[in-house]
């Protein structure tokens, strides 16, 4: 039985397939993606979706979707599926399928008739290249497969309208033909494993709709030019293998190269093992050729703070780890250059360099090849410095040790969302409670290693200074409940029930007892715990948004105000077991095994950037994020016997 399953009768349900999204990528920027049935509902679906040095590594739709009709005898059917301006669907292919797969390769099933056709997507590894094998299951008589490409040449996000600049020339190749739609552009291989004939028909199929842009208030319909058509026949026990490609190919191979890399692929049998592959899926080659991790599907770009809360879930379990390990290298000359080079004029949020120190942490805990965080000792030094001396005008060290940070207009912490006039949602000006415990963490981190190191110097400079950070988190945040105010200003301090003190409990190093952690942990448990996350806000709160609804600026409102994030259950279960030890790891299993279902609901295999607070926890944002794999990585780890 296949590990993800989906009920073949509800398929055809449109309410209940165009949620459902599926998503490849191949370690070289390029990724598939688009709906189980083949409609694509975002700007940033297509079947070849891959970053163009020609500009400067933006991703580029190139292929947006390949359909396909076929004629048994004089009758043709097209199998498959778009909408239009107006809720209007044409073809209404999905009537046709009869099952959907994700492992070992992306597979889709249509009955015609008497005809069963399957259609199976994977891409090349390293290269910017889908392919799509067909095969006939079934089928009493030989039939007609005509192919029609729809290619947008456009930026992820942006949208195209029918325009007299684009070239309707084509050049025939091997097994195809190649377009170059627009003047700067590589050109676009579509090549067959049998011979097959391009039908020059071009055409504008305008009004396009992407109904998840629609949702998210953005604009949603376009016109994507179609050249024409390939036309090949097929009959029962026959299989075909079409490449799209940004360089040409040999035709003779490409039959044995979709099995070879169909193999490549990991298994997808289990929560863990889908998540492994999922966790392989952020790593990609920028422009220079370094490996950078990004934060998330489909829009999402490598961020610092984004990779090192990720890095250390994300390797988990991962038989390769050498790309993790260039990753976080990677990661060091973009911090240093922000946080100790060019400190006076980064404008970046000041704790990012602080989660470096916990992911260092993390990477020692869980590393079985024993990772060494003292080769970053220099740099940890450096950053601490940093913090102690502060930037005018941004961040600086109080006289009691703690990090006061203000920069007018300027996210300074995770909680960075802003509407699209600038306005801050939760500025949070002053001390904030993770950015402290942070900087309590860091501190106390890099003393571990001057210990080890026998760096006397540093031992006398710094113990001391931990010390006084420690009495003054405890001096400042301690709420007389025995949990922590969210910030404070030194003059107001904020009560409000946040995630943000659960960090604090849930660090290695923290300033808090057992005790403090205990009082935290149940007030988390109580009011902030979902199946999929923390939410940001306790429901008590007057600002408390249960759902994330609405256009842009509605969205940002919403999402720190009550939205449930899954990457802070990695806190939550250090600070829960820091408690409670092993007795908690039942209750830790039943989060763990809530996420069986979501990974069948959004981005398919994958689980999304964050949640309603309110039920039915609907997820949003981003169908795949790193941060989100990563803890629910680290929960399975947790959990499973030792």
């Amino acid at each position: 039985m296949k590990y993800i399953q989906f009920d073949s009768k509800l398929l055809p349900n449109l309410e209940y397939s165009l949620f459902k999204e599926i998503l490849q990528t191949n370690r070289a920027g390029a990724y598939l993606s688009t709906t189980i049935i083949g409609c694509n509902t975002r700007k940033y679906h297509g079947l070849l979706v891959c970053p163009l040095n020609e500009f400067g590594g933006e991703s580029y739709v190139m292929l947006s979707s390949l359909q396909c009709s076929i004629s048994t005898g004089d009758k043709p059917y097209n199998l498959g599926v778009q909408e239009y301006k107006g809720d209007f669907f044409e073809p209404k292919g999905h009537k046709y399928l009869t099952g959907f797969e994700t492992s070992p390769s992306t597979t889709m099933t249509y009955r015609v008739g008497s005809t069963v056709l399957r259609k199976q997507f994977i891409l090349s590894e390293n290269e910017n290249q889908t392919l799509i094998r067909y095969t006939v299951v079934e089928s009493p008589e030989k039939f007609t497969m005509k192919l029609r490409p729809f290619l947008p040449f456009r930026s992820v996000h942006q949208l195209t309208h029918e325009n007299m600049g684009v070239d309707t020339h084509y050049n025939i190749v091997d097994g195809g033909a190649s377009f170059c739609l627009y003047k700067g552009f590589p050109s676009l291989y579509i090549q067959a494993s049998k011979p097959m004939e391009f039908v020059a028909m071009p055409d504008w199929y305008r009004g396009v709709e992407y109904l998840r842009e629609k949702f998210r208030g953005y604009d949603d319909t376009e016109d994507i030019y179609v050249p024409g058509f390939f036309e090949l026949q097929l009959e029962e026990g026959e299989s075909v293998v079409i490449s799209a490609s940004l360089e040409p190919t040999n035709t003779k191979v490409l039959k044995a190269k979709f099995t070879r890399e169909e193999k490549k692929r990991t298994a997808k049998d289990s929560l863990k093992s889908v998540l492994v592959n999922a966790a392989q899926q952020f790593t990609e080659k920028e422009v220079d050729g370094q490996l950078m991790l990004k934060a998330g599907f489909h829009w999402k770009k490598p961020q610092l703070r984004d990779t090192f809360l990720a890095l250390p879930g994300l390797s988990l379990f991962q038989k390769d780890l050498k790309p993790f390990d260039e990753i976080l290298r990677t990661s060091l000359p973009n911090l240093r250059r922000l946080y100790i080079e060019q400190a006076s004029t980064n404008n970046t949020s000041i704790d990012i360099p602080l989660w470096f120190f916990r992911c260092l942490n993390e990477m020692e805990r869980f590393r079985d090849d024993k990772f060494d965080k003292a080769e970053y000792y220099d740099t940890m030094k450096q950053l601490l410095e940093h913090y102690w001396t502060g930037v005018p005008g941004k961040m600086h060290r109080q006289d009691d040790g703690l990090i006061y940070a203000r920069n007018e207009g300027h996210p300074q912490q995770w909680m960075n969302a802003q509407t699209s006039y600038g306005h801050m949602v939760t500025p949070r000006y002053g001390c904030t409670v993770e950015v402290n415990a942070l900087w309590y963490n860091a501190i106390a981190t890099t003393l571990e290693v001057a210990e080890a190191k026998k760096d006397s110097d540093f031992i006398n400079t710094w113990k001391p200074r931990l010390e006084q950070v420690g009495a003054s988190f405890l001096a400042n945040f301690l709420k007389p409940d025995g949990t922590l105010y969210d910030r404070t200003d030194g003059v107001y301090k904020s009560p409000k029930l946040r995630a943000n003190q659960i960090i604090a409990a849930g660090l290695k190093h923290s300033p808090l007892s057992r005790e403090q952690k205990k009082n935290i942990v149940d007030q988390a448990t109580s009011k902030l715990l979902t199946p999929y996350g923390l939410r940001t806000l306790s429901p008590e709160s007057e600002e408390y948004h249960g759902a994330v609804t609405g256009n842009e600026d509605e969205r940002a409102i919403c999402a720190h105000q009550g939205t449930a994030y899954p990457w802070l259950l990695s806190f939550y279960a250090d600070a829960l077991l820091a408690v409670h030890k092993n007795s908690c790891i039942a209750q830790l299993r039943r989060i763990t095994e809530g996420f069986e279902e979501v990974i069948k609901e959004h981005g398919i295999g994958s689980i999304s950037e964050n949640y309603n607070g309110n039920p039915p926890y609907r997820s949003n944002g981003c169908i795949s994020m790193a941060t989100s794999v990563a803890a629910v990585l680290k929960l399975i780890k947790l959990v499973e016997p030792k």
